[in-house]
């Protein structure tokens, strides 16, 4: 059943970082997120601030290296981002990393709030195979749920997982308020990344931010174009196709429930007809 959205006024204060990933590197990788988040929170004094990360943005596809970069259970990463998080009073939509468990490694999203909790996690179950992930990675076996910062309803998915509407409309009628999409999307399927996101938005009536990466690696270019989409599928803010930047908004969520009311796609449903 459709979690109705309240009119009450939410805002969030986010910041995109469309990074350049090194790959094969998370000890750089790491030291250089600790230097753009000190350096943003000392710019921006406003908070509640969410930071928001790309796809493996520790070790990028490094995939053949994997067995020893992945991370046992993601420990290192994660203490490294609650004492961040800590320290600055910031949550962290933290893009993914490569973790090992349950003897496979995997593609696994963190969420960390203001005091550091580790709020949650999400492995990506759609692997790429255009870019032979399977070959190196296992699949999550559990599907994407909400998850809440400073009561706001949201939802994380990585990269390919964005091609599957099944997902996005599920976590849609739960309640979700946004969707995060954390990703290392490649140039030659640009077109893709911008129509699916508008798209997803539409259709869902919520806000959708993405976090991409830019740059080069093993031939394959990466697309950037972070964006931020309203629920009406207006683009609030968009990164550049090459440019490694901050991305910076602030985010009103009672648009949502605007636009529900302007156009009751969710009160028009049939989903009997949808078998």
């Amino acid at each position: 059943m459709l979690q109705l959205f309240t009119k009450e006024l939410k805002t969030m204060h986010v910041a995109v970082f469309q990074m350049e990933v090194l790959a094969g590197k998370p000890d750089e990788n790491r030291e250089r997120v600790k230097t753009w988040v000190e350096q943003l929170c000392r710019e921006q004094l406003e908070r509640p601030l969410t930071i928001v990360l790309p796809e493996l943005w520790t070790t990028g596809y490094q995939l053949e290296d994997l067995g020893e970069l992945a991370e046992e259970e993601g420990v290192e990463t994660i203490a490294f981002l609650q004492q961040l998080a800590r320290a600055h009073r910031i949550h962290m939509v933290a893009g993914s990393i490569a973790t090992k468990k349950d003897g496979g490694i995997y593609n696994t999203a963190l969420v960390i709030d203001a005091q550091g909790k580790l709020v949650y996690t999400y492995d990506k179950v759609h692997l790429v195979p255009m870019l032979n992930e399977p070959a190196y990675m296992q699949g999550g076996s559990v599907p994407p749920a909400l998850f809440e910062l400073d009561g706001v309803k949201m939802a994380v998915l990585i990269c390919y997982d964005l091609r599957f509407p099944e997902l996005a409309r599920r976590l849609a009628l739960e309640g979700a308020e946004v969707l995060f999409i954390v990703a290392e999307w490649p140039l030659a399927r640009a077109m893709h990344w911008k129509a699916l996101q508008q798209a997803r938005a539409i259709e869902n009536q919520f806000y959708l931010l993405s976090c991409n990466s830019v740059g080069s690696h093993n031939g394959t270019d990466y697309a950037g174009t972070s964006m931020v989409i309203d629920p009406w599928g207006e683009i609030i803010v968009e990164g550049s196709s090459t440019e490694e930047e901050w991305l910076q908004c602030k985010v009103d969520f009672s648009k949502a429930a605007e636009v529900r009311d302007r156009v009751p796609v969710f009160s028009s449903r049939r989903p009997d007809l949808y078998r």
